[in-house]
């Protein structure tokens, strides 16, 4: 058997019983044999024949080497002699028939079975290798991807192995690589130690092979952390009835904001990728503000009746009272000039009766039309006098109230 059948893959048949038996049967007839064959020299011709049969043999067995004597003229003999035996799997060198000579050399390695990684996929292998690296570069030689995990975790089979006797190894960790010396049997922490690299606990290292057949040593580490993300909780809309308002009135009470939910997530990254990631936490951490809308309850009063039209008059004194009705009654006249009305209507539109924004409020005292309306106005509230829309300003605080101008009424602490 040679050193390139040094892995076969675990699939490989074992021997079988009978194969066993002769295996175990035939040592021993052979060493009858010999031992009867051994005694007629030595009877016949003396002490000089023995001599010239005996021989000094170095044995060497999964590396270690013995020097030994034997009366054996084969190499199978030899091993019978000595109690050892061999399988298909296990490599032998010479081959059993091969004869002895004085000073020769026997080289049995014994097969293991140990866990590699061919191209991505983990397969069982014998191998008579002495070391992890010489396991990894004999496959990585057939242009396969090889590679052992070393993790504590693993069958200790292969981790028994040496990583290299004498020579050198890269230790390929956190973005470096470093090549180093090991002297004598060194294992994967000795190949570590001297790169100056220290092992987590949980991270993952292997045993390759660079293109040039140097051992390599690649540590991947495992990091535990977590992470966070947020996402948006929704406001909801809530009516609340205010009798200060009549029926059919709306007026927003307090503004929506939406609030923020957390979610934490357990992560666990092996090198630049990330296998696992478990939610461990979910919670809101900003609670959302309702959105609240007042609406009115208050029934609407009746309409107040149109005044009956004034008797027509001659002259010029009626004429001008004509024209001065007229004139108030098409919007324009002054504003009030003191007083909390006036402070509450420079507050409102600045003291400008006829303001109209476009943003549904008019006037002095910037009137929505539903409750201008309510209060007998018609048309709309910038058309009208100043007199009239201070009347009518006054009629609907009578009813509701300072409230129904809450941030001007505020700053003026009319409540």
């Amino acid at each position: 058997m040679s050193e390139n059948n040094a892995l076969e893959p675990s699939a490989s048949t074992p021997a079988t019983p009978e194969n066993t038996e002769q295996t175990e049967s035939r040592p021993r007839r052979r060493r009858a044999l010999w031992v009867a064959l051994g005694l007629v020299p030595v009877l016949v011709a003396g002490g000089a024949v023995a001599a010239h049969a005996h021989k000094t043999v170095d044995l060497e067995i999964d590396g270690e080497t013995q020097t030994v004597t034997t009366w054996s003229g084969s190499v199978e003999g030899l091993l019978a002699e000595q109690g050892i035996e061999v399988d298909s799997r296990d490599l032998l060198a010479p081959e059993p028939g091969a004869a002895l000579t004085d000073g020769g050399e026997v080289v049995v390695r014994n097969a293991r079975q140990v866990a590699v990684e061919i191209d991505g996929e983990r397969r069982d292998v014998w191998t008579t290798a002495l070391t992890q690296a010489d396991i990894v570069s004999s496959l990585f030689e057939s242009g396969r991807d090889i590679t052992m995990s070393a993790s504590r975790s693993l069958d200790r089979t292969a981790l028994d192995l040496p990583l290299v006797v004498d020579d050198e190894v890269i230790v390929i960790a956190d973005g470096e690589r470093n090549r180093v010396h090991l002297e004598g049997e060194a294992d994967v922490q000795d190949a570590l130690d001297a790169a100056d690299v220290e092992l987590g606990r949980q991270d993952h290292v292997e045993v390759g092979s660079a293109n040039d057949g140097t051992a390599t040593v690649t540590v991947t580490r495992v990091v535990h952390g977590e992470r966070t993300e947020t996402r948006r909780v929704d406001f909801e809309t809530v009516e609340q009835a205010d009798d200060s308002m009549y029926e059919g009135e709306t007026r927003v009470v307090q503004e929506g904001r939406p609030g923020e939910r957390t979610l934490t997530y357990a992560t666990v990254r092996v090198g630049d990728e990330l296998v696992t990631s478990r939610r461990v936490s979910n919670e809101v951490t900003t609670d959302p503000v309702n959105r609240i809308v007042a609406y009115g309850t208050a029934e609407r009063p009746a309409p107040e009746p149109e005044p009956a039209p004034a008797p027509s008059s001659s002259g010029s004194g009626s004429s001008s009272s004509s024209s001065s009705s007229s004139s108030e009654s098409s919007g324009g006249g002054s504003a009030p000039s003191s007083g909390v009305w006036a402070a509450l209507a420079q507050c409102e539109s600045g003291g400008d009766p006829t303001t109209n924004t476009g943003n549904g409020y008019y006037g002095l005292y910037q009137f929505s039309l539903p409750t201008w309306q309510s209060v007998g106005g018609t048309g709309l509230p910038s058309e009208a006098s100043a007199s009239e829309q201070t009347m009518r300003a006054q009629i609907l605080q009578q009813r509701a109230g300072w409230g129904q101008w809450p941030a001007c009424a505020a700053e003026l602490g009319l409540y």
